[in-house]
């Protein structure tokens, strides 16, 4: 490999980054960060786009495809009544890990992306490495990305999500439903004069949670998860509740649409005697410039096949870096939804940690997979960009 990579300078970047909170919407501090180490790596471009994503460019000596490096670098907050042993923007380094919200998921990722971009041979390439560090994917995965491709308008793209350095060709996707059933009111001293709409969400419930769901030969199973419940009025004096609604969160396949999945609900036998909708949530949310970022919470499963040129040639960019990836695929949701569910662009996932490191207590990074994953990064950047 023809690479100066600094590994001492590497660790402390992302020490830095990692003291930096920067929750989706306030990420402006962490951005700056990371213009700053671009500059002073001497990439040829660098720019904030108008979501406040940043955004670094490395040209070859010749002219070829372009290759970009995602990361985002917002993170989800610290739970409340959660109790960390280290301070959880301490960025401590202890028997070789940092320590720290965000090392994992994902600011480690995005320190090697830039160095290993910054430290390569620009006149051994043949094209552009474009390294892009993301606002606002912990709410809505791929949007920012979306802004990003249509700039710079990539040939393949590397998503940094965790894969414990190995390589991924796929992800599940995620929907957010909305459930509504709607009752008829009553005084709560005579509630055999109206529908309950509480009681009839039980219902619904029973008969969502009772139909099966398709699963994957790599992705694994789609699943379908509870996570809030309303009723209105709330609070009710004396009344019954005359609306009830649910949010689910649900892990898509490959092929499945918002109408697929709608359907999967709203056609069942048992559901069609209930006063009951299902609708994908809409996501609205300001990035920290004042841009307000608008989408369905409908964020496409992905797959590319082993045999995928792409996928094929990262293969040997990282055994090229002395890595050994097996091929695997995600779990959860990535900004590749758009790269690859979206917008169809050749995309793989390579990072360092695993999937269980994300949002935990005392999230923490090894110091050796950090670094493997800058080689493993400038590995699959220079077989993209070999000079034909």
């Amino acid at each position: 490999m023809n690479i100066n990579l600094n590994d001492t300078a590497l660790v402390a970047f992302t020490q830095d980054l990692v003291r930096i909170p920067s929750l989706s919407g306030e990420e402006g501090p962490a951005v700056e960060r990371v213009v700053a180490e671009m500059h002073r790596l001497g990439f040829d471009e660098v720019f904030v786009d108008e979501n406040g994503s940043a955004v670094g460019i490395v040209n070859g000596a010749r002219p070829g495809p372009t290759i970009l490096l995602d990361a985002h670098i917002d993170t989800v907050g610290i739970a409340p009544g959660s109790t960390w042993t280290r301070d959880p923007f301490g960025a401590v380094v202890e028997d070789g890990y940092i320590y720290g919200r965000g090392a994992a998921d994902m600011k480690g990722a995005l320190a090697a992306m830039v160095y290993a971009v910054g430290s390569l041979d620009r006149s051994a390439l043949a094209g552009r490495a474009v390294v892009s560090a993301t606002v606002m994917e912990e709410v809505l995965e791929g949007i920012a990305l979306e802004s990003v491709m249509e700039r710079v308008r990539p040939d393949f793209v590397v998503i940094g999500e965790a894969t414990q350095l190995n390589l991924n060709r796929g992800g599940r996707g995620r929907a957010e439903i909305h459930l509504e059933t709607l009752g008829v009111p009553a005084h709560s001293s005579s509630p055999h004069l109206g529908v309950n709409a509480v009681h009839e969400m039980i219902k619904l419930i029973h008969i969502v949670e009772s139909t099966p769901l398709d699963s994957h030969p790599l992705l694994g199973p789609a699943l379908l998860a509870l996570t809030d419940i309303i009723s209105d009025p709330y609070p009710a004096y004396s009344v019954t509740p005359s609306r009830c609604r649910v949010t689910y969160d649900r892990r898509t396949l490959p092929g499945e649409t918002p109408e697929s999945v709608l359907g999967a609900i709203l056609n069942q036998p048992e559901a069609q005697g209930l006063r009951c909708n299902a609708v994908i949530a809409q996501g609205e949310h300001r990035t920290y410039t004042g841009k307000v970022l608008q989408a369905q919470k409908f964020f496409p499963a992905w797959e590319f096949a082993e045999e995928h040129p792409f996928v094929q040639m990262a293969l040997r960019g990282l055994r090229t870096a002395r890595l050994n990836p097996q091929l695997r695929a995600y779990r959860f949701c990535t900004n590749a939804a758009s790269s690859a569910g979206k917008l169809g662009a050749p995309t793989v996932g390579f990072g360092p940690a695993a999937e269980e490191d994300a949002h935990v207590v005392d999230e923490r990074l090894s110091i050796a997979e950090l670094t493997a994953a800058a080689r493993g990064y400038a590995g699959i950047v220079q077989e993209a960009l070999r000079p034909s």
